[in-house]
């Protein structure tokens, strides 16, 4: 998509992947001989392999390393054929180097630096703050019911649905699709031709929800995604920012919404665990871990939170967050914790969340006579509390280091130093109070100005989609809608007057001018009649 924009402004620029057609391939080689093409996309395990040795017969201005985050070890998604890229530029005669990635800690910074350049590189941060994203967060409780309630809110809105499973991703598109909505699932495991064509639609079609796992995303330029859900637990921050920034890129207002739950740590944890990295990156894996687990069960604004942890400070909370928007409330959980702390230690330390649950509720299953555990002193002290309310608290606990997960031991829970003074009765702890979320209903895709005439927004709309089949490109490369809005309120007649329009430029002005003049035109003169 990134090369149909360039090329729609009058770029010469393509790309050589698995799916280019020979035909391409010839036409891009062609342009590369006779110095035409301004610019090629490869990927790294491609620019690193020998096939692409005929570069080093060109004279390369620029190596433009993007998703630089996959340089580093430290990166939430790295690659090793990223690290080959240094001897890339050394071989391309130490050509002029840029690397930009949209979420890197200070830790990462460094690292990527001294993978790719031989002496410390100009370094520039820009600000992390997106401030049109809504954030939002909430446990699990009936996710597939959650994520419909959710993406119910957005009618005929695109949409990116994160999963951390492969089934997960279908399961949700069938789901959401029964329920007459354009879902489609996306991961590394479908056939190239479908998920190229999950990709296609979700680009050039309104409306579209993906269901996939984080290997959609990167290069999707889409500037009208109103939201971006995930229907688990990301595993770091840097990774979750990575991910909720693909919402709302035309600066109108997106949301981020996620639900976690203490499963998804356990998950995640094994298969940090069953890495093949150092301990000292797995020891760091698990601290993002659990940052961003911090994030899911703070009180405080979750913006400020989130922005802190890259090294930015914000003066006061935002606004534009379930936690400043809807506070949480907390409860003195300090007897309820202890309860659950002394189940965890009184059954040996051997159980996962379930099991402590039913003994602190008093259920009388088959394992809890096998092991006798109807004579512990907790059994049935906690009735008090449902099952949703107990798993809230062993998930904080959690959270709050009071506990930890047994890998080996399959989820089973174990105690943690700084629970003696709590089971001691020497300190107390307030925990959040898990709430449903207040459902709100939107009721038009894109927020049109009071002034705007509907009918002309959907005619030049129409216009456009027309455009873009045309052209075999997205509706947004033709024109964003702040471009259409922008022609509903000034109301264009000649083309010096559409050429002044944001995003018009000459060769845009000489390509779709007359035709959405004409459009503009017809709707005024229907209006009149």
């Amino acid at each position: 998509d990134q090369v149909s924009a360039l090329r729609a402004v009058g770029v010469e620029a393509g790309s050589l992947n698995s799916s280019t057609t020979p035909e391409e391939a010839d036409r891009i080689f062609g342009a590369l001989e006779d110095g035409r093409l301004r610019l090629l996309y490869l990927s790294p395990e491609r620019l690193a392999s020998s096939n692409a040795r005929f570069l080093d017969d060109l004279k390369v201005d620029l190596l433009a390393i993007d998703e630089a985050h996959c340089v580093s070890q430290w990166g939430h998604d790295f690659r090793p054929e990223y690290e080959q890229l240094g001897d890339v530029r050394r071989r391309l005669g130490d050509v002029q180097t840029i690397a930009l990635t949209a979420t890197a800690d200070a830790a990462t910074r460094d690292d990527i630096a001294g993978r790719l350049f031989d002496a410390p590189p100009h370094t520039v941060v820009h600000g992390f703050d997106r401030p049109n994203l809504r954030l939002a967060m909430q446990p699990k409780n009936s996710p597939r019911r959650q994520i419909a309630d959710f993406v119910a809110r957005y009618p005929g809105e695109s949409g990116i649905v994160y999963c951390n499973s492969r089934k997960q991703t279908e399961q949700l598109a069938q789901d959401l699709s029964a329920k007459g909505l354009t879902a489609l699932s996306y991961h590394a495991g479908m056939m190239t031709e479908a998920r190229e064509d999950a990709q296609d639609r979700f680009l050039k079609e309104d409306g579209v929800i993906v269901c996939a796992t984080v290997a959609f995303g990167m290069g999707i330029d889409k500037p009208d995604v109103r939201y971006v859900a995930h229907a688990g637990l990301p595993k770091s921050i840097e990774a979750y920012y990575q991910e909720i920034g693909r919402a709302g890129r035309d600066g109108a207002p997106a949301t981020a919404w996620m639900i976690y739950g203490l499963q998804d740590v356990i998950k995640l944890r094994q298969m940090m665990q069953s890495s093949q990295g150092s301990e000292q990156h797995k020891r760091l894996e698990q601290h993002r871990l659990n940052a961003m687990l911090g994030l899911c069960e703070i009180t405080s604004c979750r913006r400020q939170s989130l922005l802190q942890y890259f090294g930015e400070d914000y003066p006061q909370p935002c606004g534009n967050c379930d936690s400043c928007l809807d506070p949480a409330k907390t409860w003195d959980a300090t007897e309820a914790c202890r309860m659950a702390l002394s189940a965890v230690a009184r059954t040996g330390e051997r159980f996962g969340v379930n099991h402590l649950i039913d003994v602190l509720r008093g259920k009388e299953t088959d394992k809890m006579w096998q092991f006798e555990h109807h004579l512990l002193p907790t059994f049935g002290v906690g009735t008090a509390l449902d099952n949703n309310q107990w798993r809230s608290v062993f998930r904080q606990l959690v959270g709050r280091s009071y506990l930890s997960v047994d890998l080996e031991g399959y989820g089973a829970l174990k105690l943690q130093e700084q629970c003696r003074a709590l089971l001691r009765g020497e300190v107390s702890i307030a925990l959040r109070e898990d709430q449903k979320q207040k459902v709100v209903k939107r009721q038009t895709k894109t927020p049109l100005p009071e002034e705007v005439d509907v009918g002309l927004w959907e005619a030049l709309r129409e216009c456009r989609r027309e455009q873009a089949e045309e052209q075999g490109v997205p509706p947004y490369v033709i024109f964003h809608d702040s471009t259409l809005i922008e022609m509903c309120t000034l109301l264009p007649q000649t083309q010096d007057e559409f050429a002044n329009l944001t995003g018009v430029g000459e060769r845009k002005l000489l390509k779709y001018g007359d035709a959405f003049l004409a459009a503009i035109r017809r709707a005024q003169d229907e209006a009149a009649t």
